[in-house]
């Protein structure tokens, strides 16, 4: 039997399909789920870092005074405005004082009536001591004339009777003396506290310092320690600057800085770390410290923010990658090693960071290593692996 040999359209069918199938499954190798993972390597490099902090602050005082009344009262006169310059001892402003006023002359009055009444009493003791002293005279002399029978006993017994009256008289005006000298040390006293009371509602500047805000207008009601007056040490003004907790491995006092004021931003103003705060904030996870100028700057405005960078001692030498390059697999960092086209997960021991982006390698990698730095996606033990100079296409 003699075989027919396929038509040309069969035999054209057949081709079509194997070029297709052969498409379909270079298209999957290549592009794709089975297609390789496009990374770029890098070899560890050997240096040392220059580390630096890097921290965002604002600019405060160190020593801010609240200047207000120590009672409820009204303001009756505000002197300054805000940016003045003001003097230590300056009056600021003045609260009513109400009935002060008429009180310290009140008490004025009863302090010359209590000096009358010591005078009185002084007197009227004057004259019983002279009392006392003649019923003691004439005691005396009916008793020696009564013991001589030229005076009757009921004579002589008068006359003793009168001398005890008189010391009783006597005792009398000198508690009564001793009364009234006590009213005065308490007058003063209550004048003193209401002159101090007096002072009060004159509010003085505590310090040479800048009038930061008046935060009560005359008219207005205050109670008591409410300011009226904020006035700043403009002598004091420092940053409060905070960094990351993960980096500020070697923040301390004395680190010099660079401050770059966000109203001039072309401007890098000479620093240091005055103060490192005992705490921390634990919510944003950042350390805080006090940037003092060292020359302050004369436009220097209250809640201006600064970008603070401190320079950190070199490290020694040894080996650096990319920060882009560290991973984190099971809770441990580390990098993606090729071992030809396979990638391994080594853990590594990490140092400082730099601000450009490089890593010290303290242990855990050879300077060898091709190690993985940026990958279209993420990458596996078991995935295929195909380098390349860039993840991004040239442009032609």
């Amino acid at each position: 039997m003699k075989i027919k040999p396929p038509s040309s359209k069969l035999l054209m069918f057949g081709l079509l399909t194997a070029a297709l199938i052969g498409a379909i499954v270079f298209v999957v190798q290549r592009a794709g789920p089975l297609a390789p993972v496009n990374v770029t390597v890098v070899h560890a490099s050997e240096g040392s870092l220059s580390p630096a902090l890097f921290g965002i602050g604002t600019v405060e005082a160190r020593r801010s005074y609240l200047i207000g009344p120590t009672s409820a009262g009204r303001v009756l006169r505000v002197l300054v405005d805000v940016g003045e310059t003001v003097k230590a001892g300056q009056l600021l402003a003045e609260m009513d004082p109400v009935d002060l006023d008429s009180r310290l002359q009140a008490l004025d009055a009863s302090m010359v009536r209590a000096h009358s009444a010591i005078a009185a009493a002084q007197a009227q003791m004057d004259d019983a001591g002279a009392r006392d002293n003649l019923a003691k005279i004439t005691a005396q002399r009916y008793l020696a004339l009564g013991q001589q029978n030229f005076m009757s006993t009921g004579a002589v017994e008068a006359k003793l009777q009168e001398q005890a009256s008189a010391e009783a008289g006597l005792k009398s005006a000198q508690a009564n003396l001793a009364a009234v000298r006590q009213d005065l040390p308490r007058l003063k006293a209550e004048r003193v506290a209401l002159v101090q009371q007096r002072q009060n509602v004159r509010l003085l500047a505590t310090q040479d310092s800048t009038v930061m805000s008046r935060d009560a207008e005359p008219g207005s009601t205050v109670v008591a320690g409410q300011a009226v007056i904020k006035l700043v040490d403009h002598r004091s003004l420092w940053i409060k600057a905070r960094f990351d907790q993960g980096r500020s491995n070697g923040l301390a006092p004395g680190l010099a800085a660079n401050i770059v004021m966000r109203a001039n931003a072309g401007q890098v103003l000479p620093g240091q770390v005055a103060r490192v705060e005992l705490q921390s904030d634990s919510v944003t996870e950042e350390r805080i410290a006090q940037i003092a100028f060292t020359s302050l700057p004369a436009d220097l405005s209250v809640g201006e923010l600064a970008e603070v960078t401190l320079q950190l001692a070199p490290t020694p030498r040894g080996l650096l990658l990319p920060n882009a390059a560290i991973k984190r697999q099971g809770g441990q960092s580390g990098v993606w090693v090729l071992n030809g086209n396979a990638p391994k997960f080594v853990p590594l021991v990490l140092g400082q960071i730099s601000l450009d982006g490089q890593v010290q390698v303290l242990s855990g990698l050879q300077a060898s290593d091709r190690v993985v730095v940026y990958s279209e996606k993420e990458i596996n033990a078991k995935t295929r692996i195909k380098i390349v100079s860039s993840l991004v296409a040239q442009q032609p």
